[in-house]
Order: structure tokens, then sequence, then C-alpha cells
């Protein structure tokens, strides 16, 4: 069985360690998924931990509520991501840009797309 650690406990191991921990005071946290979806987390722990220059963002709670939007959001894909599944699919500019839209900006999955011949 794995031992629970209060926060307090946890942060003062892990800053013995040379990682620093810190809360923060979130009211709530908003996760936007790619199919429109977002999720609520209210009154989550949150902390960031620092560790190499880098930072890592951990939160805990309970998702209460998941809301659909009214439909996902449309994707408008950049020039460069265009230019570059049109020339990797030998396709037209347009064809790139509907798989890009599509795929919601996947450029792996708008070439093979294109490559099978489903513009």
């Amino acid at each position: 069985m794995m031992r629970k650690f209060r926060p307090r406990d946890l942060e003062r191991m892990l800053r013995s360690m040379g990682v620093k921990v810190r809360s923060l005071d979130a009211l709530e946290v908003l996760i936007r998924l790619r199919d429109g979806t977002t999720l609520r987390i209210s009154n989550p722990q949150v902390s960031i931990t620092k560790v190499g220059g880098e930072e890592v963002y951990q939160v805990m709670g309970h998702a209460e509520e998941i809301i659909e939007s009214q439909g996902a959001q449309t994707y408008e894909p950049s020039e460069e991501d265009i230019a570059l599944v049109a020339s990797q699919a030998g396709v037209s500019y347009e064809d790139a840009k509907r798989a890009l839209i599509e795929t919601q900006g996947d450029l792996a999955e708008a070439i093979l797309k294109l490559k099978e011949g489903a513009p």
C-alpha cells in the first residue's frame, strides 16, 4: 500500500533533494480538449515543480462537470503547415488545407489521409 503524503511533507522532502515546489491558490482549472469539450476542476490543488529549469504543473482534484461546447472550434492551419502537407502528399493547396482542418492540424494524419486518396 502506498503511503499518502500531506502536501507540506512532500514539499519539504522534495526541497531537500533540490527540487523546488510551490503551491498555487487556484479557484478552478479549465482544460480545453481538441474535440471542443472543456473539463472544469473546482477548488483544485495545484503545484508547480521546478526541476532542471523546467516547470511541471500538477493538478489534483475532481472534474466536477464536463461542458460540451457548441461544436468544436474551427481550426485554421498555418501557411507553413498547408505548404508542408501539400508538398508531402503531392496535392493542391486547397486539398491540403481541407485535410488539415478535418484533422484539426494533425500533420501526419492529414498527409496519410491525402495519400490514401481521401482529400
